[in-house]
Parts: structure tokens; sequence; C-alpha cells
């Protein structure tokens, strides 16, 4: 059963741990992080970005898909499935799909309508038994095609989103999608620490996971920062097990070239990963 991931971000932060959020994009990437979780006796986020769901012919196929494994693999951890980036339109959809969780990119958007737009959405989200996220100050790198330059966030803007009873928020402290470049200034804990003393109790959402060094992630997380989202890294580890796997010609032999056989480094890869990041974030037998 998907629960929403108000619960989970609570006691997380009170615990001054942080559960990843790892984005999925097929069954594989579903399976294995769903499977690492149970293993590792953590909650988990699954994320799904506007692109990844569309690339799986729909939010209704990974709804239902989500569900139907947590199932048949007997899993229970607690398990949010969540929107990410999510458009206000891509939100509705999601609600309709059966997610648990959603959040609301209303960060390019002048404050006021991303307030406005935010607390129509907390209302039809909350009446409906979800959690909601919601961002204020890009996050920088590309995400399905937005582009932010890592901007931070305006602590007196994120009190304005927060007191719209969001579930938790995304607030830009420097952080950004994807590899980061050589000349990163880190993370701004100055910004961080002002956004936690604006936001009180508030669980914090750290973009951008992959390549952060662990000690900013362990001060993050002792600053308020209850959820952490994964996605690059699991794609990185996925493309080089594959790639070694073919290279050593390991597909053209007996069976190789079957995609389960083809698949399954890659898979084994996004455990090793997803194993790495719970016990980071300090959520292993949190569940």
């Amino acid at each position: 059963m998907l629960v929403s991931a108000t619960e989970m971000l609570k006691k997380a932060k009170e615990g001054h741990y942080a559960v990843g959020q790892f984005n999925i994009n097929n069954l594989e990437w579903t399976k294995a992080i769903l499977a690492t979780a149970q293993e590792m006796n953590s909650p988990v986020i699954l994320g799904v970005s506007e692109g990844a769901g569309k690339y799986m012919t729909g939010f209704k196929t990974v709804a239902q898909m989500v569900k139907a494994m947590i199932e048949e693999m007997n899993i229970t951890v607690p398990v949010a499935l969540h929107l990410d980036h999510g458009t206000y339109d891509g939100c509705y959809k999601c609600i309709k799909a059966g997610f648990s969780s959603i959040m609301f990119d209303g960060s390019h958007y002048a404050i006021e309508e991303n307030v406005e737009k935010t607390k129509e959405l907390v209302k039809v989200a909350h009446a409906m038994g979800l959690s909601i996220e919601a961002e204020v100050g890009s996050i920088g790198g590309e995400e399905d095609g937005v582009i932010g330059m890592g901007e931070c966030a305006d602590p007196n803007e994120c009190k304005a989103i927060a007191d719209l009873g969001v579930d938790f928020l995304a607030a830009g402290i420097g952080n950004i999608h994807g590899k980061y470049p050589a000349n990163w200034k880190g993370l701004s804990f100055e910004t961080l620490a002002a956004v936690q003393e604006k936001t009180g109790d508030l669980p914090l959402v750290l973009h951008g996971g992959t390549g952060i060094p662990a000690d900013q992630i362990k001060k993050a997380i002792s600053l308020g920062v209850a959820k952490i989202n994964v996605n690059t890294e699991c794609q990185l580890a996925f493309a080089a097990a594959t790639r070694k796997y073919i290279e050593e010609g390991k597909d053209e032999q007996g069976k190789g070239f079957d995609p389960r056989k083809l698949l399954a480094p890659g898979a084994e890869a996004i455990k090793a990963t997803v194993r790495e990041k719970i016990e980071l974030f300090g959520s292993a037998n949190k569940a």
C-alpha cells in the first residue's frame, strides 16, 4: 500500500535522518529500489518526473505498477509515490492516477502566483490524503528541460509558502541537478539555517543529491533536511554496469542477450547505490 510522505518525513526530521527519494524510470529501477528499501528496513520515496511518467506511458501505468509490485514483492516498509518537479496540470494528473504525494514546482513563477497555485493544490492534495511539496528558489542544472542556475531561496518567500500548509519544502541552497561542475561552491548553509529558522518544524528537501560530499549531506540533515533526492547517481551506476557487461562480451555468451540477463548487472548497481545512500542518510531500520 502506498502512503503519503508526511509522517515519514516528520519522523525523519525529529530523528535527525533523511528519507531518500529515488527516481524511477522503468520496472527494473522500481524493483531494485523497493527490494533494497525492504532489505534495509527503510522508508522510501519513489520519485517520478513528468518526463519519466510520459516514458512509462503515463502516470496511471506507473501508479498501478508500483502498487502491484508492493503487493507481489511483500513490501512492508512505508513507500510513497511522489511526482517530482510537477507542473500545475501534472499535479492534477497524478492525484487522479493514484499517487500518494505530489510536488508542485512553482519556483519559476512570480512568488504571488507560486503562492496562489500552491495554496489551491495544498487544499486538493490534503482533501485526498496526499502529501505535497513546494519549491522556492530554483535548483540548478537541468531537470526535464528546465534549466536553473542554482540560486539560493529567499527565506521570507520560503515562509510565505510554508505557511500555506505544505508538508515539506524544497529550498534552493546552491544545489544542482546532475553532475556538479569542478567550480561548484558547495551548499549555502547560511541560507539553509535562515530557511530553517523561518519554517520551524517543516521538513526541508535537498534536490540534486548526486555528488554532494558526505560531510555536507550530514550537515544539511542536521539543519533540518529530511528528504534527499537521488537520480543521476543511479543512472550513472546503471549505465557503467551495463557497459561493462557488453564490453566483456557477456551478451554473446549463451543467452546473455536475454534482457533479464542484460539488465541484471545494472539493477544490482542501482541496489548498491541505494544501499549506500540509505546508510549515509541514516534511514536504515527506521521503517
